[in-house]
């Protein structure tokens, strides 16, 4: 069996005014684990023969106004949930793991960051968000194969795949900033203003890097999109690949209101746009939870000895990099620079005040160990291994 991955990023409506207050994504996986599959396999929906592991392998945001919910500046989420390949999916597929109490399952496993974000960003339109949590993970996330408790380390704690799961749909929501999106071409909440689809979705295609959402509407009001992915490897952390939308949304050519919320806050909102330019030289630092804990060397290993200066060549979207050791590039989920390198294009985010390296499209690296004096570790796309961060592009 096959299976994509949706990810439904609903949103609330209403036009920015001044930034309040701000959320540490770094801060939001604080507990780390390791699925242990590599993200080098076929993608689902990619597979020509039948995947044995289903561990490894997957298979089975709201814009609301009347009553308004979530920030007035941002989209909100609705969930994420598998499908067969061809748009339909199943659904409450383990009644025994349909767990209750979802804010309490994310305290006790560390995940309390997690849980404050999203009583700001994944919020329920009656106001129930317990209610709402629940009703998403026991419908979809209890369908997804690589999340059954069996995939787990030994000895995990129950309800630790839920858990794992909503860590896994606040990342990917962070990585789809619409509102922002939008904004940054004119398109914001209006009582008046109308839109036709193809603006909408040029303009969403345009800053995603060439993927098309399914747009949903309301009595011709914009009110749901909805961004595709296939997965590699893990729920847990593996690599979404995204892609465009199978079937177009309910939204009518032209005519299209995207009215404001009617109440309501403005939270500051962490952009993970791309950055408007890149150094050509660069220096690339470490960062956990915010901190820089040295960066790389030539050969794009983790060190805290002085780092390496990188040759960046192209744009934010896609570029290459060169260090004094050859070219640059992910080979097996490994990066490394030599002569014997084959080039791979990187992208890049903002975040912050911070220019991050991302891989297919994910920011996550990792390492078995942590850098000291002489000792380099190798660097890893994703978080698979034990210890995780993020690479800041320092132009020098």
């Amino acid at each position: 069996m096959r299976s994509a991955v949706l990810l439904a990023s609903f949103v609330s409506t209403a036009l920015a005014s001044p930034f309040l207050g701000q959320t540490d994504i770094l801060g939001l996986f604080k507990r780390s684990v390791s699925s242990g599959c590599s993200t080098t396999g076929p993608a689902s929906c990619h597979n020509t023969s039948v995947v044995s592991n289903l561990c490894c392998f997957e298979a089975p945001g709201f814009w609301d106004t009347n009553p308004s919910t979530g920030p007035t500046n941002s989209w909100t989420i609705h969930g994420l949930w598998p499908d067969n390949c061809d748009t339909t999916f199943s659904s409450n597929c383990d009644p025994s793991r349909a767990y209750t109490n979802v804010a309490g399952l994310l305290t006790a496993n560390g995940a309390s960051d997690t849980l404050a974000y999203m009583q700001t960003y994944w919020v329920d339109i009656n106001g129930n968000n317990e209610a709402f949590w629940e009703h998403e993970w026991a419908k979809h996330g209890t369908c997804m194969s690589t999340l059954k408790p069996a995939c787990l380390p030994s000895g995990s704690p129950t309800g630790l795949e839920a858990v794992l799961f909503f860590q896994t749909v606040v990342r990917l929501f962070q990585t789809l900033p619409t509102y922002t999106w939008l904004a940054n071409v004119g398109i914001t909440p209006s009582t008046s203003a109308t839109y036709t689809l193809s603006t909408l979705t040029s303009a969403l295609k345009t800053a995603s890097g060439g993927f098309t959402p399914a747009l949903d509407c309301t009595s011709g009001a914009l009110n749901g999109i909805s961004w595709y992915f296939n997965l590699k490897g893990s729920v847990i952390d593996g690599t979404f690949v995204a892609i465009d939308a199978p079937l177009a949304g309910s939204c009518p050519s032209s005519g299209i209101k995207y009215p404001p919320k009617s109440g309501g806050s403005t939270v500051r909102i962490i952009d993970f746009s791309a950055p408007a330019s890149l150094p050509t030289k660069a220096t690339i630092k470490a960062l956990r939870s915010g901190s820089a804990v040295g960066g790389l060397l030539s050969l794009a290993t983790w060190s805290t000895q002085t780092l390496a200066t990188f040759t960046i060549s192209g744009t934010s979207s896609s570029f290459t990099m060169t260090s004094s050791k050859g070219n640059c590039g992910v080979s097996g989920g490994q990066l490394a620079c030599g002569s014997g390198v084959s080039l791979t294009s990187f992208s890049a985010v903002s975040s912050g005040s911070n220019i991050l390296l991302a891989s297919g499209g994910s920011t996550s690296f990792s390492s078995d160990g942590i850098p000291s004096g002489t000792t380099v570790y190798t660097v890893y796309t994703g978080s698979g291994h034990a210890n995780g961060y993020t690479l800041s592009i320092v132009g020098s």
